[in-house]
């Protein structure tokens, strides 16, 4: 699978059922060529007008199972959710 079909499912909760949003990014670890987490933006600020401050990191390990158009996690929203730089 390609960074740009990642790009295009959206993740969602199965926990709460919430939608996280799409893919933005991924981190590899390079000395095992393996995808280690996947970000995906967090709720916008002020309706979407000034960005956001939040970002989704989600762990591999909590994917349950990629469709083809969602994916589906199971984590902790408030534990995944970290400030932006």
């Amino acid at each position: 699978m390609r960074m740009c079909e990642l790009r295009e499912k959206e993740v969602i909760n199965a926990i709460d059922c919430q939608r996280l949003g799409f893919v933005c990014d991924i981190e590899f670890n390079l000395e095992c060529g393996r995808i280690e987490k996947l970000i995906v933006p967090g709720p916008c600020k002020l309706f979407g007008i000034i960005g956001r401050e939040y970002e989704y990191i989600i762990d591999f390990r909590c994917i349950v199972q990629i469709g083809p158009d969602v994916i589906l996690v199971e984590i902790d929203p408030e534990k995944a959710l970290h400030k932006c730089c």
